[in-house]
């Protein structure tokens, strides 16, 4: 006993001498943001401060769920909306860029949320082209690969098992369809629309050839879009990649050469195939289709990618080129002229490669331009009888930290490092160029005052951790919104490659045709 009394005033004794530190101080949040200055407007309404304003808010989203009723009609039209790299913090950062934190994008407003697994076959952060693929097609394939079964080798020659999706089954039910990109028509998530290749690069034959395949047995995708079972039936085709579809000892409209290495001019096949269709390539021409005699109608607005709508905005009056809900609206126009129904596929294709590139301004730009294309379909349509559907094929690395103040510039800095004391933005990315704006060339560990950097410029790269030649995509859920007939259906967690499944049903078009 008195071994025992003696090690325990021994114990009483260290822990009095020796002060602990409180569990608040471990996990204390330190403001980094230094205080508002007092003659600033505030980010907020007097209102927000009080506590029956945010129970009144609740109220009115209670009245509103309690009014909700699912339309349980088919419908006559479906539009799939893909925000190619939307992620979640996107769509939020977007909110502010737009106006505030309570600002709500087009589709935001719609009652039915789900969130889908991106994840390929083979890999857990994914491509374009495996999410593509779950998303017309219904089945998870590995990276790189377009409607073709994850069982065959990536970049094979001369594969099978083409893996059809939601166009096709639309079009054997009878609707037209149509779709819409500001990306290249060829690229990666519209390829998989209408094409199967074993290597998504194969925009053309020239690439093809490289890989050490014979085009005559792998068409390219240029080629599947003019001559393919899906592509040749399609009624609107817009958007960009003007390169893969005319010879590389040729130039386009604008002085840019084509990059086929077989001599085909596929645009003039395309025409020799459609004498009731018409070819556009600028903002004008498209505007001055005449919808009573154009049955079908090829737009390709550049030579590769459309260009990001700042890029435009900043030409003024030189812009040459559509945006995004000009092209909407002209597809819907032709769309309608068929009595039975209609399939329209829209990308918002530069979300994704302005994320590639770090620079969120862009990124966010891209993302209202898309939510306007929402709200322009959601005007010109009834929701008894048109299904739409938005979503992103994956997400990206881009992330929306640090404790800046209500109303603060989302493009901005967020507040100073309580480690080094230099600021640091808002938006930021886990790897990617803007790695070499962050660190100094001769200390890479050392931070660079980014104080002095144009954030207000659209081409200004953001701080990256990881250094990289272009971000990477991350490997998050993302989400997808629906409204219209059967738009219940789109609601939980669920794989994305559940996504055309339930569009099939709904549509009743596929395995689901009656």
């Amino acid at each position: 006993m008195k071994i025992i009394l003696v090690l325990t005033l021994i114990y009483i004794a260290v822990a009095t001498a020796v002060p602990r530190r409180t569990y608040d101080n471990d996990h204390q949040h330190k403001r980094s943001t230094p205080p508002k200055n007092p003659a600033e407007p505030l980010g907020y309404t007097e209102a927000e401060t009080t506590s029956e304003y945010w129970r009144q808010v609740a109220r009115n989203i209670l009245a509103s769920k309690l009014t909700e009723t699912p339309v349980l009609t088919k419908p006559k039209n479906v539009v799939l909306f893909i925000g190619d790299g939307m992620s979640a913090q996107t769509i939020a950062a977007t909110r502010m860029y737009l106006g505030n934190e309570n600002k709500m994008l087009s589709f935001e407003e719609f009652v039915n949320l789900a969130t889908v697994r991106t994840y390929c076959v083979d890999q857990q952060v994914a491509d374009s082209a495996c999410t593509a693929t779950a998303l017309f097609s219904g089945v998870k394939t590995n990276h790189g690969m377009i409607n073709v079964p994850s069982e065959v080798p990536f970049n094979s020659c001369g594969s099978t098992g083409e893996i059809v999706g939601l166009l096709k089954w639309a079009q054997e039910s009878g609707l037209a369809t149509g779709m819409v990109t500001t990306a290249r028509v060829t690229d990666s998530t519209m390829a998989a629309a209408y094409a199967s290749v074993t290597n998504d690069g194969w925009e053309d034959d020239s690439y093809v050839r490289a890989d050490g395949c014979d085009p005559t047995k792998d068409p390219d995708i240029a080629q599947q879009l003019v001559y393919g079972d899906v592509g040749r039936n399609l009624k609107v085709v817009l958007g960009g990649g003007r390169r893969h579809f005319i010879p590389s000892t040729m130039t386009d409209e604008e002085g840019k050469h084509g990059s086929r290495s077989d001599g085909r001019n596929l645009i003039s096949e395309w025409k020799e195939l459609h004498p009731e269709g018409e070819y556009v390539w600028n903002r004008t021409s498209l505007r001055s289709v005449s919808f009573s005699r154009t049955e079908r109608l090829l737009g390709l607005f550049e030579s590769s990618h459309l260009k990001y709508r700042l890029e435009v905005l900043e030409q003024g009056s030189q812009m040459t080129e559509p945006n995004l809900p000009d092209m909407v609206a002209i597809a819907l126009r032709m769309l309608n002229q068929h009595n039975d129904g209609y399939f329209l596929v829209v990308e918002g294709g530069r979300i994704d490669t302005a994320h590639h590139e770090t620079r969120p301004r862009l990124a966010l730009e891209e993302t209202a331009e898309f939510s306007r294309a929402v709200d322009l379909v959601r005007t010109l349509t009834r929701e008894d009888d048109t299904l739409i559907v938005v979503t992103a094929d994956h997400g990206h690395t881009m992330t929306y930290n640090g404790y800046p103040s209500r109303g603060s510039d989302v493009l901005g800095i967020a507040g100073l490092s309580d480690e080094d004391g230099l600021p640091y933005t808002t938006l930021s990315y886990a790897n990617g160029p803007g790695y070499y704006t962050t660190y100094k060339e001769e200390n890479r560990g050392e931070r660079v005052d980014i104080s002095k950097i144009n954030f207000k410029d659209f081409r200004t790269q953001y701080p990256a951790t990881v250094p990289l030649d272009e971000a990477t995509h991350g490997g998050e859920d993302v989400p997808v919104y629906a409204r219209g007939p059967m738009a219940h259906l789109f609601r939980g967690n669920m794989e994305q490659s559940a996504v055309p499944h339930l569009i099939a049903y709904a549509a009743e078009i596929g395995r689901f045709r009656k």
